[in-house]
């Protein structure tokens, strides 16, 4: 048998699984992280003390301007990330929610992901080594670069070391600057062939780029939308998607001549 609950009594009754649902949304970890622009370097200077590039078995040129790598600042893989942590997150331009898979290797621990961003960062640097070195047809038994960069892991920093490598070994091929003065900033992998690769959270790396002083960004062509969805006022965006097209822009950027692509 079966009693007859009031409207009120049952509007109440049906509505306790929903708050008991939204309490513990409230309160439990979410498989999120909470990112914000972090640091960038100037790939053709120091950082902490030391050379960025350094190259021996080559002659080098000094340098004007910089070209800097960005980065993009993550909570640590075990922190709790909660619901008014990614609501907080969502209405702010300087911070972006992310799935915590897509910043960090799922199913490792700190000190795993540390490893393997350490090596995801070497192979970066041979990448972009051997790309830029194929780029300028020179040999690379003859010529050792050493790439140094503290305290930043991963492989998307990977296009600035080949454009570094370019610039201190042979400028824009006509005496001046790849930069041409100016200070530039950007993001991609790269690999040996010199193909520009996507890497997440451009948005945050033009405002990183912005604060440093940068007053134009290569963005791996297939994140243009992503990079022009909080772009910071006066800084000009260059889609890019081989090292080659790359140089082509920064030379006609530089000389005045030719057509500089955008997004």
């Amino acid at each position: 048998m079966f009693s007859r609950l009031t409207r009120p009594r049952a509007v109440a009754v049906c509505a306790l699984p929903v708050v008991a649902l939204l309490a513990t949304a409230a309160f439990a970890p979410l498989p999120f992280s909470l990112t914000q622009p972090g640091l960038t370097a100037d790939v053709l200077g120091e950082n902490k003390g030391e050379p960025v590039i350094t190259i021996s078995g080559a002659p080098t040129r000094d340098t004007s301007g910089q070209l800097r790598m960005t980065t993009i600042e993550a909570t640590s893989p075990d922190t709790d990330v909660r619901f008014g942590d990614v609501l907080d997150a969502w209405f702010r331009t300087d911070e972006a929610v992310m799935p915590r898979d897509s910043v960090y290797p799922s199913g490792q621990n700190t000190q795993e992901i540390e490893r393997y961003n350490t090596e995801q960062m070497k192979e970066s640097q041979d990448a972009a080594t051997e790309a830029a070195l194929n780029y300028l047809d020179r040999d690379d038994k003859g010529i050792k670069v050493t790439l140094t960069l503290a305290d930043v892991g991963g492989p998307s920093a990977g296009l600035l070391f080949s454009l570094g490598i370019i610039d201190k070994l042979n400028g824009d091929g006509a005496g001046g600057d790849l930069t041409g003065g100016r200070t530039i900033a950007g993001t991609g992998t790269i690999d040996a062939a010199g193909k520009v690769g996507a890497v997440g959270g451009v948005s945050l790396k033009t405002q990183a780029a912005k604060r440093d002083g940068a007053t134009v960004f290569l963005v791996p062509k297939a994140e243009c939308s992503d990079a022009k969805a909080e772009l910071p006022k006066g800084l000009r965006l260059i889609p890019v998607t081989t090292l080659k097209g790359a140089v082509t822009a920064l030379e006609a950027l530089g000389s005045g001549k030719g057509s500089v692509p955008g997004c």
